[in-house]
């Protein structure tokens, strides 16, 4: 059977049955849970530390009352980025590549924040949709196109995550391939191409955990 490039991002099956449920999974078992007989070492040290430093970034641009979002936002900002670093590994699927299920994390979060914005603060969020000062024949145009703008703000998210995984996966895969052919015809070539490869793989780290960040800041903001 011939395969694809695009083949590794088909969610994959056994008997019949979705493994990206699996997939999900597997990041949120590899964090310990507290209990308590729980001793404090290097790497409970560490996960706590690195939970503190999310919740205050992400916290940082809210005020007081916008803190009560701080463990559904760390909570998501934790599980894209472990989903997003695991794909990384060979023979891995990344579920983050899928828009629907980008989609699924984007859309209620978004909506979340719409209606609550419009509870708390009607006037401030409607007036968002009209800048200030603005001429009299533009301000129709201008309430459609913010309109439009907010509206496709859910898909712009689930958009830009898929693609930049989606991207970096398919550039791995076409560098990795080009390297496994030139290394029996020009074995310096080859080596040259690793070390391209090598580059690129970190800079698709740096990319995981960028993206999971601006995902989880551009919904909060």
């Amino acid at each position: 059977m011939n395969l694809s490039f695009f083949d590794q991002f088909t969610s994959p099956h056994l008997l019949g049955i979705p493994l990206i449920l699996l997939s999900m999974l597997i990041p949120a078992l590899l964090l310990p849970s507290p209990d308590n007989r729980w001793i404090t070492n290097r790497l409970s040290t560490l996960q706590s530390w690195l939970l503190h430093l999310i919740t205050k970034q992400l916290m940082m641009p809210l005020n007081k009352k916008g803190h009560k979002w701080a463990l559904i936002l760390t909570s998501l900002m934790i599980f894209l980025l472990m989903t997003n670093l695991l794909g990384l590994l060979p023979y891995t699927f990344t579920p983050t590549t899928q828009l629907s299920m980008n989609m699924a994390l984007a859309f209620p979060l978004w909506l979340a924040t719409l209606l609550t914005g419009l509870r708390n603060q009607p006037t401030i969020s409607l007036g968002h949709l009209l800048p200030e000062g603005t001429p009299t024949p533009l301000i129709p145009a201008l309430i459609m196109i913010e309109t439009t703008s907010l509206l496709i703000r859910p898909l712009a998210l689930g958009v830009r995550l898929t693609a930049n995984l989606t991207a970096g996966h398919l550039l791995i895969q076409l560098i990795s391939t080009a390297t496994t052919v030139l290394l029996p015809i020009m074995p310096a070539i080859s080596i040259l191409t690793t070390l391209i490869l090598l580059l690129l793989t970190i800079v698709e780290v740096a990319v995981a955990m960028i993206q999971a960040y601006v995902f989880v800041l551009v919904l909060s903001l």
